[in-house]
Parts: C-alpha cells; structure tokens; sequence
C-alpha cells in the first residue's frame, strides 16, 4: 500500500467486549491498512487493557489515550492528526469492517484521486429486534465515480448513502473542511461528508463492506435521548451552510434533498423559521416523507410488515436473519 497509505482509527468509549471484534475484522483483510489507531476516550472499564494486549501481538496497533473525555468526534480528529496515512477509515469499537475494505476502496481511489472518498453498502443490525437490513442497496450497481452533481440526483431517487463505517477519506479534504465538527455532536458524520462529497465526488463500491449495530449503549442511539437538543444541532447544521466556508455545497445540498433523511425533526426545524424555508425542496419533502415512513414502519409494525417497509420506502434491500 505504499502508493496509496490507508490509516485505519477505531474510536472506543467503554466498549472493551467488542475490541477484540473490529480489530480482528480489520487484521483479516487481504490488504491490511498501513497503521492501526486505538483510540480510547478516558474509559473507565478495562478498555485500555483490552487494546494494550492487542498491540503487544500486533505492530500495526498503535494505542492512543485521552487524559480526559473528549467525546467521540474530539478523538477521531485526534486521531487523523496523528494518522500517517494520506487516507483514513473510522470504525466504530461496536462496529466491524468487512474483508477487502481496504483492497476495494484503495483500488477506486487511485482509479479517481479527484475523489473525497469512497464508500459500500453497510448492514445493519438491530440487536433488539434482530432485524437487519442494507444501507446503501440502492446505489448504482456497479462501481463507479460519482461526481457531485450525479449525488444530487442520486440522492433525489431517495438512492444516495455514504456509510461511514467502511467509508475512506482523503485526509487533506476532510480536514479542509472542518473534520469531525464536536458541536455537531451525533451528525458530524453526516455534515462532513456532505461537505466533502459535494465538493469533490466520491467513489462507490456496490459490495457490503462493513456491519453497522444498533444496540441500546451506543453511540448512535444516544442521540434519540434529548429531542430538543437534537434539534438545536440541525439548527446547528443549517447555520453552517449559510456560513462562508460551506457556501460552495449548500446549494448542491438543497437540490438534493440529502437532509430529508433526517425526517420530521429537520422538517420541524426548517419550518419554525422563515429564514430557513429555501431548504424546502421537493425533494427534501418527499425524502422526509420517506424517512418517516421506515421509522414508523420499524419502530412500531409487525415484522414481516416492517421488512416490507424498508424495502418498498426507503430503498434498502433487506436481509433475512
């Protein structure tokens, strides 16, 4: 991989069990990454033992504590400062990739260094309900470059997902625009590759890559706690893209209808202020719609009726468990 150096950075907080998981899924790939970097955020369980003895068997581990909590967006950053490589993948330490992550995404970005990144299909698990389905079944079937103007209107189709647990960056672009934004605390991920992707184009793989789990103490969930402030981070978001730096993907956004993924909390958001409205497009509008629709239908019907759901709204080709 010397042409093209791939630093792989595994964030944990208190989630020592699952260690052993991610880093075997990335110690398994026909093509390891360059550099491995466990990055613990003052966990108070024996997290930091469980990375520890991992690096003693694995020169490409690379551990990294933070004296005090930082949160998770504060570590990944940290974590692409120290990164040598011109490329970064994060993983979640509850999260896996899938064999030829790295092979696959390594191959489209030398095919199309214009790219900000690249990204596959993702399956996600519910661990509560045992339900799992594809993120992403809906983008093009074959592997290409998609320059931003083909997002929009991929992303207008309800097509367009860039799953971040198997997705590679180009370093130098994500920093440009801001990294792993902390303010916007469970949607940084999403800003930033809006904010990337829009700008540069991204390549797609239309393989799983990686394996993405819904559990009740993640990361994830977390953000579904506090509505009030979920919604001052959209608030948060839409300020952003009125602001000078992220002027240039605004308008791109906008037509794309990306933000409607966020359903009826965004709506609520873009519709208590005038100022707001112009993020009222069509295709914001119907992607909302649809958004709400698979949350409802996963959260509350049967689960053959739920299947159905995801797969006929939201665009996901569903995996039988």
């Amino acid at each position: 991989m010397s042409e093209l150096r791939i630093s792989a950075i595994i964030p944990n907080f208190n989630h020592a069990k699952f260690l052993p998981r991610v880093v075997a899924s990335y110690l398994n790939q026909p093509v390891l990454p360059d550099e491995i970097f466990l990055m613990d955020d003052a966990s108070t369980d024996n997290s930091v033992e469980v990375m520890e003895e991992l690096a003693r068997k694995h020169p490409l581990i690379r551990v990294v504590r933070n004296e005090k909590n930082m949160g998770c967006n504060a570590t990944m950053n940290r974590g692409m400062e120290l990164a040598k490589g011109d490329y970064v993948i994060f993983t979640a330490a509850d999260d896996e990739v899938r064999p030829g992550v790295i092979e696959r995404h390594a191959r489209m970005l030398r095919a199309h260094p214009e790219a900000s990144l690249s990204s596959g299909i993702c399956e996600w698990r519910c661990t509560t309900t045992g339900m799992h389905w594809l993120n992403g079944g809906a983008m093009p079937s074959k592997e290409c470059y998609l320059s931003p103007t083909e997002m929009v209107l991929l992303s207008r189709q309800g097509r367009l997902a860039i799953n971040n647990q198997n997705a590679v960056y180009k370093k130098s672009d994500l920093q440009a625009a801001g990294g792993w934004l902390p303010e916007l605390h469970w949607f940084a991920d999403w800003f930033a590759d809006c904010a990337v992707g829009f700008r540069h184009g991204m390549c797609h793989v239309p393989e799983v890559l990686s394996n993405f789990y819904l559990q009740p103490g993640s990361y994830y969930n977390a953000k579904s706690r506090n509505y009030a402030e979920r919604r001052a981070v959209m608030a948060r978001m839409l300020e952003l893209f009125d602001s000078e730096q992220y002027r240039d993907v605004a308008p791109l956004v906008r037509r794309s209808g990306f933000m409607g993924g966020f359903g009826w909390s965004m709506m609520r958001v873009i519709l208590s202020r005038p100022g707001r409205w112009k993020n009222l497009t069509p295709a914001f509008v119907w992607l909302s719609g649809k958004r709400c629709t698979e949350v409802i239908g996963r959260r509350f019907f049967p689960d053959w009726l739920a299947r159905w759901s995801l797969k006929t709204f939201y665009g996901m080709r569903h995996q039988q468990g």
